[in-house]
């Protein structure tokens, strides 16, 4: 038995040291290739430049950022309620066997590829906003124009996507909440609703603020649905409808044609967008570790 509990020791440390390997290959790699880059620019006028034209040597990515930003808010903007508003339904309104067949129906969309994502939005999204949400805008602001390929579209398929990840571990945190706590608010008089404001949501804040985070890291990450239907204009968006390029879609769709110091700034993104995690992922375990006693 010993000597077995050995064996799987070292095969765990082996897999530990492989992943760990594998994550510093891919740092260095990253860094070594866009370093020189960030070095020739300079590391304020590529993150702060508002040109990306990488045919004419120049490598500002504010437009990039900008348009990340406005794609990944908008969906934690509709992904959020939504979210937490269906795992505090599974957790608290819905008997067991029902919550656990939503629950799983909602865990399959984590499953689907991010393509399929990508040509739901051009069958669906994409055209309902040209026909409909455009329209009404135009009442308001006459001038107003699009095509439907938009910052409004990124949000909405990225909220979409999110959805597994907040309303899986939201629910998580919240079934986690000892019953002694509603069961005594119940019996201080309040109703379900305060106590699920009031008692249930502060005790299970750890797991909805980390799922937030996950939630916040996919959706900067994602490439292959944004790709499809944000426009990949390379300019700050003025308002949800105008089109724009995010970061990640950047990567994917110049790589292949893009000359040494081109590629080097495809790089330089992903350093970027490495940091951008590494910060995310920080914050979370923060927050784990700050409010992690208050949820089991």
């Amino acid at each position: 038995m010993k000597t077995r509990e050995k064996a799987i020791e070292k095969v765990i440390l082996i897999c530990a040291a492989v992943s760990t390997l594998a994550v510093a290959l891919i740092t260095i790699f990253i860094f070594s290739s866009g370093i020189p880059v960030l070095k020739n620019y300079g590391l304020f006028n590529f993150i702060f430049g508002h040109s990306w034209r990488p045919t004419n040597g120049e490598y500002g990515i504010l437009p990039l950022i900008a348009g990340t930003l406005g794609v990944t808010l908008g969906a934690l903007i509709i992904g959020i309620p939504t979210g937490l508003g269906c795992a505090v339904f599974l957790a608290e309104m819905l008997k067991k066997r029902p919550a656990k067949w939503f629950k799983s129906a909602i865990e399959l969309l984590a499953g689907i590829p991010s393509v399929v994502y990508g040509f739901f939005g051009l069958a669906v999204i994409v055209p309902a906003i040209r026909q409909y949400i455009l329209p009404l805008v135009q009442k308001v602001n006459p001038e107003a124009a699009s095509s439907g390929f938009s910052v409004l579209a990124g949000a909405i398929i990225l909220a979409i996507m999110i959805l597994p990840t907040i309303v899986s571990i939201s629910e998580n945190s919240i079934s986690a909440v000892p019953a002694e706590f509603r069961e005594a608010s119940l019996a201080l008089g309040a109703d379900k609703r305060e106590t699920i404001t009031k008692v249930i949501l502060p005790a299970a804040k750890s797991g909805i603020f980390s799922s937030i985070i996950l939630a916040m890291g996919r959706a900067i990450g994602e490439t292959m649905a944004v790709l499809l239907i944000t426009g990949n204009m390379a300019q700050i968006p003025g308002s949800p409808l105008d089109p724009a390029a995010t970061l990640t879609g950047t990567i994917a769709m110049e790589m292949s044609y893009a000359t040494p110091e081109h590629q080097s700034a495809l790089f330089a993104i992903g350093i970027i967008l490495f940091v951008i995690i590494v910060i995310l992922n920080s914050i979370a375990q923060a927050i784990m570790r700050k409010f992690g006693g208050m949820t089991a």
